[in-house]
């Protein structure tokens, strides 16, 4: 069984991963990634395992983890068994970042709604509908700031 020895230069890097080049630099720059191998002309050339491993880290940051969170979640994940627990609090960590996420949004979009009704309602002349739905709008608006 040969090796796979292919080579990507950044901007194929970036096309695989879907990170544009100067992030792929930053995350280097910052340790996110290992020091990326380069050519005799000074270029960066990406293995398969740099572009798993950065694909992988592109979902992290998909998901709204921070670059701390990230370094932890780097740091643990050649444990195997070992690390398992704090890969998995981290991981829970940031699925309730976002629930509480996911529940702003649903609260957002209760709110434009109710604002979608409320106009419907102007637009067709039922304004007892409309002052209804204008209060429908205060409370999802209250709902959506949290008090």
């Amino acid at each position: 069984m040969a090796l796979d020895t292919k080579r990507y230069t950044i901007r194929e890097a970036a096309e695989l991963t879907g990170l544009p080049a100067s992030t792929l630099r930053y995350y280097e720059t910052i340790g996110i990634i290992d020091p990326i191998g380069r050519r005799t002309s000074g270029h960066r050339t990406y293995s398969q395992d740099d572009i798993d491993l950065i694909d992988g880290i592109a979902c992290l940051s998909a998901t709204g983890m921070a670059i701390p969170e990230m370094r932890e979640y780097l740091a643990h994940r050649l444990e195997g068994a070992a690390g398992a627990a704090q890969e998995i609090a981290l991981l829970e960590r940031q699925q309730e970042i976002l629930r509480d996420e996911a529940a702003r949004v649903q609260q957002r979009q209760e709110y434009v709604a109710a604002k979608i009704a409320y106009w419907a309602a102007v637009r067709s002349g039922d304004d007892g509908l409309a002052v209804e739905l204008a209060d429908a709008s205060r409370l999802a608006a209250t709902r959506m700031r949290g008090r």
